[in-house]
């Protein structure tokens, strides 16, 4: 257990308290669910950064990283769809965790076939992910009918098309595997 792994697991161990937090009948639970909202998204690059300057790159990190980070994203979208109760919102927050979905099985499946570089993390998926981080602290800020969510509704919108652009980078890198025989298969 390295200093990287802590601050991964650390992300899991704040979801709950995230959630309980979030709907505690108090004015402040908003933006003390975004503070720790932000935080989890300050480990995740902490986390990334520090094993590669530190060499304390690990299987274990490698695997519970990025289930440490969907996990976070998936409730935090999940709390916010329950609390605008709203199409608006619900439409983006449900593509961003079914392309979660995708690319996970994606990953594994491709790990399996021995080219999981293909399918490794680009730009735009680090584009998307800021997008989504700022639009989701937002929302966790300010509750539903506030100028500042409709502003993070947006931007979850912005995320969401860059979700969308990014699974199908993945699926074209993936595609001559997933389909062999097809025109541009690679057996």
């Amino acid at each position: 257990m390295n200093l990287p792994n802590v601050l991964t697991m650390s992300r899991i161990v704040m979801i709950p308290i995230f959630v309980v937090i979030f709907y505690l009948p108090m004015q402040w639970s908003y933006m003390v669910s975004a503070a720790i909202f932000t935080l989890a998204a300050i480990t995740d690059w902490l986390d990334g950064y520090l094993a590669r300057k530190l060499d304390q790159s690990t299987p274990f990190g490698a695997f519970l990283d990025p289930v440490a980070d969907k996990l976070m994203v998936a409730v935090a979208l999940a709390v916010l769809i329950e609390e605008h109760a709203a199409v608006l919102l619900t439409i983006p927050a449900t593509i961003i965790i079914g392309r979660e979905i995708v690319i996970s099985a994606l990953r594994e499946w491709m790990a399996e076939m021995g080219s999981r570089a293909s399918v490794a993390v680009s730009y735009i998926g680090k584009i998307k992910t800021t997008a989504q981080m700022v639009a989701i602290i937002g929302l966790l800020a300010f509750p539903p009918g506030q100028l500042w969510a409709y502003v993070g509704i947006g931007l979850l919108y912005v995320a969401a098309v860059l979700t969308l652009w990014s699974m199908f980078l993945y699926l074209r890198a993936a595609w001559g595997d997933l389909f062999p025989d097809s025109e541009g298969g690679q057996r």
